[in-house]
């Protein structure tokens, strides 16, 4: 039950968050929200830090400008590419189930939106019970504008209010919401984060939720590692390619001098940690400048800068998660072959 005090409070919070942000209205059904500090500063922060420690990385996030949206959406129908096709199988037989769990009006939060492909299975369990359905796609891509809008037209009953930007900063903005959510972060996304970021992670949607929301969760399980390194070396080198796009992007971006000749994609599970690792691999000695950020390294042959943790996972691990967290597992649903898994959680 929301009180007065509650609603007002939440008005409060929700102004606040929004001087955060500029409103750029589309129409009457479909606006977002920029951050008013540009992303671009952020990413020249994050990417000055992480290449000067002792353990060079890039986050995995900053993959998905334009071209690598692209080249993400080729990996998503690439045979060896299970993931999607799994989460796709799982999200294509739970409508009636899922809807079971629905019992009031729910407004849809999908961190990571992408081309929203899987958002509108989730729509569809939503769009025939509610007069109104409002979505909120949180992603740091320019991509959410044009899968919004395709949203929007064949959904006449809906609402988008997009936020560009970051994860943690959209779920302070939702946070806000009044009624009841369900908030989405599919594609196994979680997988990114080391055990300790993502437990922190989780806190955090947690945090945002209150009685009666529910999270639907992606999670891929732990099987044979041939096809886990299959999944992220393809035959088609598109996983290479779009791995090698992040110094395209920093190029572009930031002002880097990456050679793309220079470098290996290399991906291999490690299976000490469950983990899935990709890296860019030197080929030689070589110095690399990013005159935006100020930034000169020298990277040694065969030294790696690490993109992409990808966990593993497997159901008792998913169990201690939630339990260490305080979320109730309502329902955990698999494909056909338990290569993957969809939880929902409530609080």
């Amino acid at each position: 039950m929301v009180t007065i005090e509650t609603s007002i409070a939440s008005k409060t919070i929700r102004e606040k968050n929004m001087q955060k942000y500029f409103k750029v209205i589309l129409n009457p059904r479909f606006c977002y929200l920029a951050p008013r500090n540009s992303i671009h500063t952020s990413m020249g922060a994050e990417i000055s830090s992480s290449l000067r420690g002792k353990l060079r990385f890039i986050h995995p996030k900053f993959f998905y400008d334009k071209k690598g949206s692209e080249l993400f959406e080729e990996i998503c129908s690439l045979p060896e590419y299970y993931l999607t096709r799994s989460e796709m199988e799982i999200l294509d037989s739970i409508g009636l189930e899922l809807s079971q769990f629905l019992v009031q009006d729910y407004a849809l939060i999908e961190l990571g939106s992408g081309s929203a492909k899987k958002t509108r299975r989730l729509l569809e369990a939503l769009i025939g019970r509610q007069e109104t359905v409002e979505y909120y796609p949180i992603d740091i891509s320019n991509v959410l504008k044009e899968s919004s809008a395709s949203l929007q037209r064949d959904y006449k009953n809906l609402k988008i209010t997009g936020i560009l930007d970051q994860y943690e900063n959209g779920l302070d903005f939702i946070k806000s919401l009044e009624g009841k959510k369900l908030i989405a972060f599919l594609g196994s996304s979680l997988g990114n984060f080391n055990n300790k970021s993502a437990i922190r992670f989780l806190n955090k949607v947690h945090d945002v939720m209150r009685t009666g929301d529910l999270f639907l969760l992606g999670l891929d399980l732990i099987k044979d590692k041939r096809i886990l390194e299959s999944a992220y070396n393809d035959s088609q080198g598109v996983t290479g390619r779009f791995n090698l796009n992040l110094l395209t992007r920093i190029n572009k971006e930031l002002y880097g001098n990456f050679d793309l000749e220079n470098f290996d994609h290399v991906a291999f599970y490690n299976s000490k940690h469950s983990r899935i690792e990709m890296h860019l691999r030197s080929k030689c000695e070589q110095e690399i400048s990013i005159s935006k950020i100020n930034l000169s390294i020298i990277l040694k042959k065969s030294e790696t800068i690490l993109t992409e943790y990808s966990y593993k996972y497997t159901i008792p691990q998913i169990e201690q998660i939630a339990s260490k967290v305080g979320f109730k597992i309502e329902k955990i649903w698999y494909d056909k072959n338990k290569f993957f898994s969809l939880v929902l959680f409530s609080v």
